[in-house]
C-alpha cells in the first residue's frame, strides 16, 4: 500500500472542520512535500514526524512522500496534525494496518521522542466527532479537558507507539470516562455580608434576574467591588449548551478550567490596563478575548473610566449583538460573547464628588475629562445606572440590617428567569414588538414612560431598555403586566437618564 487517508480536524475558532490527511509514497529521489496551505508550524511537522518515527522504532520510508491536507481552503495551524501524518506514513508504508483508519480521527503534536504533547482545543474537536460518529484519539494529557461534555467516544494516548498498536488491535488506550458529578460551589462570598446597601442589592437582583448590564457609581470603599463579586452567587447554573460553549472558549484560549465547575457562570475581572485586542480577542490567528471568556457569565470592569477610550468603545457592538467578528489577514473568526457587564466607577478622579462628608479636590475640567472617557452611546447600552453611597460608621460596626443571603436571592432570580424562559427568552433578549405589546405592558405604564421620555429626551434604546428592566421587576413580583410602579422603579435604576 502506497497511499493512505487519515482524518483529523483543524481549529477555526470554536469550530473544528474535518481535514483529510492524504499520504502518498512514490518512487524517485527521497523527499517530504506538504500541500494544502499548511501554516509554518504545520510545515515543520515533517522534521518532528521523521524523528518521532525513528525514535519509536519505526522506519522512515526512503521515498518521495507527499502529504495533502484537504480541503485547501481551511486554515491549518499548530502541531495537531503530527499524529495523523505519522500514522498516515506508517499505513502507506505497510508498517501498520490501514483498513480501519476511516473509523478514527487523530490529533496531537509529537515530540522528537514520539510522545504526544498537550493540545489546545481538545473539547471542541472531540465534540465535533459526534457528527461523524467516529473514535477520537487525543493526547492523554488533554483527556481531562473533555470530561463533563457527555458520552464522547474519546481515547487518550501517551505515545505514537500506543496509537499504532491500538489501530493494529494490539493495545488498549485510556478511554474517557463519563463524569456527571456536579460540584456545589464554595464561593466564600455571600450577599448577607453586605450591610447598608439595600438599593444596590435590589438593583443587582434585578440585573441577575433579567441578565441586564449595570453601572455602579460611588466613592472609594462604598462596596461596589464587594457587590459585583457576589453577583455570581445569585446566578442560576448554566444550561448544557451554554456551559459547553463556555468550556470550548476556555479550551481554545488555552486556559485550564476545572470541568466539574463548567456549570457555573464565569466571572472575569480584567485590569484597567487591558488593551482593546485583549478585550475582544485577536492575534495573528484570533483567539477569544475577555468578553468571550465571560460568555454566559459576568464581565466586571472596575475603575471603568480608567480603561482607555478605545478599549471601552469596542464594547458597543458586542453588548448589542452577543458575538464578535475578528478579521485578520490569516482569517476571520466569530466568537460568542453573550456576557453580563457590571461596571464600577468613582464620580470623579479623587472619588468624592457630591459626597456630603468629604470635600472633592477635583476641578470641573478634571471631572469633565474623567467622565468624557465614557461615551453617551456606551452609557445608553447599559441597562442600570445606580449610585452606591458610602455607608455610615454605625452600619460598618454591625448596626445595619443584613441583606438576604445569596441562596434566598438566587431562588427569586431563578423563579423570575423561569417566567421569562416560558416566553422564549430572557428579558434582555426579548424582541421589541413582544416587549411593547399590550399583553405585557399596561396602558398606564406606557403613558408614564412616554411622559418621562418626552421630558428627559430619552433615546429609543433607553425606552426599550427601561421597559426591559421594568418587565424584569414585574417578573420578580410575579405580575402579568408591567405597571406604573415597575416603570417608576426601572427609571430610578437608570439614574444617568433621568437626573
Amino acid at each position: 500500500m502506497s497511499f493512505a487517508t487519515v482524518y483529523c480536524r483543524a481549529q477555526v475558532g470554536i469550530d473544528a472542520p474535518r481535514v483529510h490527511v492524504e499520504v502518498h509514497l512514490a518512487g524517485g529521489l527521497p523527499g517530504f512535500y506538504m500541500v494544502g496551505v499548511p501554516e509554518t508550524a504545520v510545515r515543520e511537522s515533517k522534521d518532528r514526524v521523521r524523528s518521532a518515527l525513528a525514535n519509536s522504532g519505526f522506519d522512515f520510508p526512503a521515498s518521495r512522500i507527499t502529504v495533502n491536507l484537504a480541503p485547501a481552503n481551511v486554515p491549518k495551524e499548530g502541531g495537531n496534525f503530527d499524529l495523523s501524518i505519522a500514522i498516515g506514513i506508517l499505513a502507506a508504508s505497510g508498517q501498520i494496518k490501514g483498513a480501519y483508519l476511516e473509523d478514527y480521527e487523530l490529533y496531537g503534536e509529537l515530540s522528537l521522542s514520539g510522545e504526544l504533547r498537550h493540545m489546545r482545543g481538545a473539547l471542541s474537536i472531540s465534540i465535533a466527532t459526534l457528527k461523524t460518529k467516529v473514535t477520537a484519539i487525543i493526547p492523554s494529557s488533554s483527556l481531562e479537558a473533555t470530561r463533563g461534555a457527555g458520552n464522547l467516544r474519546v481515547f487518550g494516548a501517551r505515545t505514537l507507539v500506543e496509537v499504532a498498536g491500538f489501530i493494529d488491535g494490539k493495545m488498549q488506550l485510556e478511554q474517557l470516562a463519563v463524569n456527571d458529578e456536579i460540584v456545589v460551589p464554595d464561593h466564600g462570598l455571600d450577599f448577607s455580608d453586605v450591610r447598608g446597601q439595600p438599593f444596590a442589592c435590589r438593583a443587582l437582583e434585578v440585573a441577575a434576574a433579567g441578565g441586564h448590564h449595570a453601572l455602579m457609581i460611588g466613592p472609594p470603599g462604598s462596596g461596589k467591588s464587594m457587590l459585583a463579586k457576589r453577583l455570581p452567587t445569585i446566578l442560576p447554573d448554566l444550561l448544557r449548551d451554554q456551559f459547553l460553549q463556555s468550556a470550548m472558549l476556555f479550551d481554545v484560549a488555552g486556559i485550564k478550567r476545572t470541568p466539574k465547575a463548567w456549570h457555573l457562570p464565569t466571572f472575569r475581572a480584567p485590569h484597567h490596563t487591558l488593551s482593546a485586542v485583549a478585550l475582544v480577542g485577536g492575534g495573528r490567528m484570533p483567539l477569544p478575548g475577555e468578553i468571550s471568556l465571560a460568555h454566559c457569565g459576568v464581565l466586571f470592569m472596575d475603575e471603568f473610566p480608567e480603561f482607555s477610550r478605545k478599549t471601552l468603545e469596542v464594547l458597543r457592538q458586542p453588548l448589542e449583538e452577543g458575538e464578535v467578528l475578528i478579521a485578520r489577514a490569516a482569517g476571520r473568526m466569530t466568537y460568542p460573547c453573550h456576557f453580563q457587564l457590571i461596571a464600577a466607577m468613582n464620580p470623579c478622579p479623587c472619588g468624592y464628588a457630591h459626597d456630603t462628608r468629604k470635600d472633592c479636590s477635583c476641578s470641573p475640567s478634571q471631572i469633565a475629562r474623567y467622565l468624557s472617557k465614557i461615551s453617551g452611546p456606551l452609557i445608553d447600552r447599559i441597562d442600570l445606572h445606580l449610585v452606591v453611597p458610602r455607608p455610615d460608621a454605625e452600619i460598618l460596626a454591625g448596626g445595619g440590617a443584613k441583606a438576604d443571603n445569596s441562596a434566598t436571592i438566587r431562588a427569586r432570580v431563578i423563579a423570575a428567569r423561569n417566567i421569562q424562559l416560558e416566553r422564549g427568552a430572557l428579558n434582555r433578549d426579548l424582541c421589541s414588538a413582544r416587549l411593547n405589546s399590550e399583553e405585557l405592558v399596561s396602558e398606564e405604564a406606557r403613558k408614564l414612560l412616554c411622559e418621562v421620555t418626552e421630558r428627559k429626551a430619552l433615546s429609543a434604546r433607553s425606552w426599550f431598555r427601561a421597559l426591559r428592566v421594568a418587565r424584569t421587576i414585574a417578573d420578580l413580583g410575579c405580575a402579568e403586566r408591567v405597571g406604573q410602579s415597575h416603570i417608576a422603579e426601572a427609571l430610578m435604576l437608570r439614574m444617568l437618564d433621568v437626573t
